[in-house]
């Protein structure tokens, strides 16, 4: 069937068959593309078919079945043979360059990479791609453990030194019994959102969370306007900051805290617990989040002891970014550590079918890499971004003071002020060592 008869025949059928031979259509003039690019080559080593060059070392010999892949798929073509006469007399056979293209397999690769990231089990390529080659299970295994290697090294390498950051985020993700990773969450002026690098360990440990800020130190990780540092409350997290960045401001998750000091009370208070938290969260200055600060301790004094030395032990950590006096705009993303919480909810979807992670390989590295590469597609601008400026005004104003108390100059009250709570009804705010809390839920 010549290619006229053969579109004539797309409008005498249904649709579904008018698709299939249309493909086969599309198919064929693929195939007699290539073809023709391949003679084309062979006249250029050989000469004119009927007229060859007497001086080329090339001669043609004849032509043998050949596949190609096309769209991820083997197609059959009849490949043109060429042979090179050698200095010794005898010949070898020359391989076409333009055959050897046409074997390519990049968009197999991609297409197969593609799969594994979506989900698809190597064990069942090959139902997912029947027409296509390397679709067995050891082959995917190897493309996904060459491939993941260079994920890794693509978040590694990033430019992260031309950007300028306000604000970092540190928390741990267990993978295993054995392996947890501890991820770094960057916040750009521009309110654009980040996945930095990781780093792994057997635990959220000191030795790995320093580990980690000093590689992101080492590729140029520097907050020129002062550093805000949200974290969970683990010490070891904030002992790792506070070793490169001992300027840092450390924002405690207020959801954490939240739910660590449910955990301890009856539950018919825990509605009043919330209420007085998203006060918190709402109210914007030092003043007002002094105010809400005393409110919870007030409410805690009466009600359990374990509750109201949980609450004090954060100190003003709680109400560190209130103290900044920046817009509550900001509250909504700076006062938890949901930012990274939600972008380890949709990893943990691409890593929920990994049973058994082998500390002995990279595994983890490859499969986290990928995950966190993914999960930052979806990252949007940060809520309030346009209110950032006054954030970088308030870190740098804070700068200034503490270079100026060095120095035996009283402080401005730009920055953080070191007042005492109001009204007297509480002692003052500490910052001591915390506890680690347990993860909350990601809020979309």
């Amino acid at each position: 069937m010549d290619q006229f008869s053969e579109l004539r025949s797309v409008g005498q059928i249904d649709s579904s068959e008018a698709g299939r031979v249309f493909r086969e259509f599309l198919r064929g003039q693929v195939r007699q593309s290539l073809v023709n690019i391949m003679a084309e080559e062979v006249r250029e080593l050989c000469g004119p078919k009927y007229r060859p060059a007497t001086d080329a070392d090339c001669r043609r010999a004849g032509v043998a079945p050949g596949v190609v892949l096309c769209e991820g798929r083997r197609e059959r073509v009849a490949r043109p043979r060429v042979r090179r006469t050698k200095q010794g007399g005898s010949t070898e056979e020359v391989r076409l360059a333009t055959y050897a293209s046409a074997q390519e397999p990049g968009q197999l690769d991609d297409m197969l990479l593609r799969a594994v990231i979506a989900g698809a089990s190597g064990r069942e390529m090959k139902q997912v791609h029947p027409d296509s080659p390397k679709t067995s299970k050891s082959s995917v295994s190897r493309l996904w453990k060459k491939e993941g290697v260079k994920l890794v090294a693509c978040l590694r390498e990033r430019d992260i030194a031309s950007q300028e950051w306000l604000a970092l985020m540190l928390d741990g993700i267990r993978l295993s019994k054995d392996q947890t990773a501890v991820v770094a969450l960057g916040i750009a002026t521009d309110g654009t959102k980040h996945i930095l690098d990781f780093e792994l360990g057997s635990s959220e440990n000191f030795e790995v969370c320093r580990d980690l800020v000093s590689r992101l130190v080492s590729r140029g990780f520097e907050a020129r306007h002062g550093l805000l540092a949200v974290l969970d409350g683990a010490d070891a997290l904030r002992k790792a900051v506070l070793t490169f960045f001992d300027d840092a401001v450390i924002q405690r998750c207020l959801v954490h805290k939240e739910r660590n000091i449910r955990g301890r009370l009856s539950k018919r208070h825990w509605g009043e617990l919330a209420r007085l938290f998203k006060r918190l969260r709402e109210v914007e200055g030092e003043v007002a989040g002094r105010e809400a600060y005393s409110a919870i301790e007030r409410f805690l004094m009466d009600k359990n002891a374990a509750a109201l030395d949980s609450h004090r032990e954060a100190g003003e950590e709680l109400i560190a970014l209130h103290r900044l006096n920046v817009p509550s705009t900001l509250h909504v993303s700076l006062l938890s550590t949901n930012l990274i919480e939600n972008s380890f909810r949709n990893t943990r979807r691409k890593l929920g079918r990994v049973t058994r992670f082998r500390a002995e390989t990279d595994q983890a590295s490859r499969w986290l890499a990928a995950a966190l590469m993914e999960a930052e597609k979806g990252f949007r601008r940060l809520m309030g971004y346009k209110d950032l400026p006054r954030l970088a005004e308030a870190l740098t104003r804070r700068q200034a003071d503490r270079a100026a108390s060095r120095k035996g100059i009283p402080e401005c009250r730009g920055g953080i002020s070191t007042a005492a709570p109001l009204g007297g009804a509480s002692p003052p705010l500490r910052a001591a060592p915390s506890a680690s809390s347990t993860p909350h839920p990601a809020k979309t």
